[in-house]
């Protein structure tokens, strides 16, 4: 019976989370209306390729979405997590809390 409960929350596991990068940045989107792309680069410490690589798949996903706008001509880009990805990150977050409860 255990293992079945187990197998169960496992499923419930989204391989685009398993990254930290991306962790972090579904973390950071969760409790933001939004964040740009530098905000996304200083918080998680990574460089322009690193993060723009990680965006790229939770994007592929329909996990984010982005806008891109101009603040005094520089260009800026704003990054929102989407319905879905909300739900898919919930959801990944509620299996380990439930995994760690069952230890």
């Amino acid at each position: 019976m255990e293992i079945q409960v187990v197998k169960e929350l496992l499923k419930d596991l989204d391989k685009a989370f398993e990254n930290r990068i991306r962790l972090g940045i579904m973390s950071a989107l969760a409790v933001n209306e939004y964040l740009d792309f530098n905000t996304l680069k200083e918080l998680l410490d990574v460089t322009d390729g690193n993060l723009a690589s990680h965006l790229r798949a939770l994007e592929k996903n329909k996990y984010i979405m982005f806008k891109k706008e101009f603040l005094d001509r520089k260009p800026n880009t704003k990054y929102y997590a989407t319905n879905d990805g909300k739900e898919a990150f919930k959801k990944h977050i509620n299996a380990i809390e439930q995994l760690l409860k069952r230890n």
